[in-house]
């Protein structure tokens, strides 16, 4: 039997760039549109953004799609960081010195929203847009004072205490590529990251946990964590705090059990020029992938306006 498009690996054709001294991966579709960097988080790879690359590509965007390093087809950072900071420079570099672009839309959730959110503050004249979606925020204590549940449910919070505190003993006991396989199949079913029935098609979950069966990137991956504890482990400042430029669409998938319940008015205080917040049906933390279609649909309004520049030029 053929295998269903949006699991194939070999959907889109995978490019490499050395920009900061490692082969970072990359899809990129539909160039000479709107540049659109969709950057992914944990544990994700390139591919949660299967189903939306092509129907993006198709709107006039420009989609670029990188493994961020140490994940996917992407080599682990040959300084050994693995923090937002040295992500953030990998995109920056990938998108800006390599690919040329000088305004760019920024997509992104989980790790990915923090990197965008970075590059926002510290690139305003670069990042045009961004998409935000159930993602770390920066917590401003007056702004969000009057909001309830401000703080990830404190049952999810195993896993990155154990990545975060204890990531060398975490890494040794998944010894074998099935074993970290498994354990990144736990955050897209029983963790219930994702709303109930969202992974149950066969093969989503191999194809999504199948890039982790290296031991030394899903090593590597814990870094972001390990950064949250440790100053050794950053490569560099983060810029997170209230953006007041740049004009973001939040959307918040609500079943998430791993990010802050009350993510969608929390966002709206971080970013002055929100349109939403946007409350996804039947959706949890993997936007990309559980609602691709709200997604791409909310990608092109908030666009509207630079893709009918594109187009009115070609």
């Amino acid at each position: 039997m053929p295998v269903p498009p949006e699991i194939d690996p070999a959907r889109f054709a995978v490019h490499t760039a050395r920009p900061r001294g490692f082969d970072q991966a990359f899809v990129r579709e539909g160039v000479g549109g709107v540049p659109l960097v969709c950057v992914h988080g944990w544990p994700e790879s390139k591919r949660i953004f299967w189903k939306v690359i092509e129907p993006l590509a198709a709107a006039g965007f420009e989609v670029i799609v990188p493994d961020l390093r140490g994940f996917g087809d992407s080599e682990v950072g040959p300084d050994g960081f693995h923090d937002v900071a040295a992500h953030a420079a990998d995109v920056r570099a990938l998108v800006h010195d390599v690919l040329g672009h000088e305004r760019v839309v920024l997509l992104g959730g989980d790790l990915g929203g923090p990197i965008i959110q970075h590059l926002a503050l510290a690139h305003p004249e670069w990042v045009a847009r961004m998409v935000l979606f159930n993602s770390p925020l920066p917590y401003l204590k007056a702004a969000m004072a009057g909001i309830p549940d401000t703080r990830p449910p404190a049952e999810a919070a195993d896993y990155y205490l154990r990545q975060g505190t204890d990531a060398d003993a975490l890494a040794a006991e998944l010894a074998t590529p099935e074993q970290r396989r498994r354990y990144i199949a736990t955050f897209y079913t029983s963790r219930f990251w994702a709303h109930p029935g969202a992974f149950t098609s066969p093969g989503e979950v191999e194809f999504h946990t199948e890039p982790f069966g290296d031991a030394a990137k899903l090593r590597a991956s814990f870094g972001a964590y390990e950064s949250t504890f440790s100053e050794a482990a950053r490569s560099g400042p983060v810029h997170l705090g209230r953006n007041e430029v740049t004009p973001t669409l939040i959307l918040h998938g609500t079943s998430d059990h791993v990010i802050y319940p009350a993510f969608d008015r929390m966002a709206a205080q971080v970013l002055a020029r929100h349109v939403g917040p946007f409350l996804l049906r039947d959706c949890g933390h993997f936007v990309p992938w559980e609602a691709p279609h709200p997604l791409v649909s909310g990608t092109v309004a908030l666009c509207g306006d630079l893709l009918g520049q594109v187009t009115g030029s070609s």
